[in-house]
């Protein structure tokens, strides 16, 4: 991210996507092989042969098959691909833009300029009022509206957006040309309101006073 910056710019925040997305797909990932290993130790033991006398113990290495099969169809289709989706979806908030990326094989983002939103819109549903998370809206005054998706505890995240953009210059753009490479950017706490165990994302070295 740091040659990605801007002359003059800074990572403030780096989060992703409230991770309820991911309940269904770590239920199936716990669930889904416990009840295949209990059904192979079932099989092994003759229990189909009990119910169906038809099937008999040539049958167990196929059905034992069947049983993982299923498994690696629901690990490998349903589960990864969902994690996959969560980990790919990045929102970065800095001194001077939001970015918004997408994808990991097939990347893509967009990005919005502080110096460009005319306000900050937070819509939440009744489930992710009581998670803490939200959709966030810059409206740039332009055709349709940015939205970052299930943002976590999307108050205090609407509350970095709002104060970077009361700390823009008035007189210094940002301009071409990658940042410093020196500087420990892991070395930002964040203000001392929101301690960093609290908060579901990275805090980084930003345009802010720090405390």
């Amino acid at each position: 991210m740091r040659k990605e910056l801007l002359r003059g710019e800074q990572v403030i925040v780096i989060t992703r996507q409230q991770p309820r997305m991911l309940f269904g797909p770590v239920l199936a990932f716990i669930l889904v092989p416990a009840a295949a290993a209990f059904a192979c130790a079932w099989i092994v033991k003759g229990g189909p042969g009990k119910l169906l006398p038809v099937i008999t113990s040539d049958w167990t290495q196929w059905l034992v098959a069947a049983c993982l099969a299923i498994v690696a169809i629901v690990l490998l289709g349903y589960s990864l691909p969902r994690f996959i989706r969560w980990r790919s979806i990045r929102y970065i908030l800095t001194s001077g833009r939001i970015v918004a990326r997408f994808g990991m094989l097939r990347r893509g983002d967009w990005q919005v300029p502080l110096a460009a939103v005319r306000s900050v819109g937070i819509q939440q549903s009744l489930l992710q009022r009581i998670l803490r998370s939200g959709n966030i809206s810059l409206d740039t005054g332009h055709p349709g509206e940015a939205v970052l998706a299930d943002v976590p505890e999307v108050g205090k995240f609407r509350s970095f957006i709002l104060d970077a953009m009361a700390e823009l210059p008035t007189n210094v753009r940002f301009g071409p040309g990658a940042v410093q490479e020196t500087g420990d950017f892991d070395s930002f706490a964040g203000p001392v309101d929101y301690p960093d165990a609290a908060l579901p994302w990275d805090m980084r070295e930003g345009g802010r006073d720090e405390r």
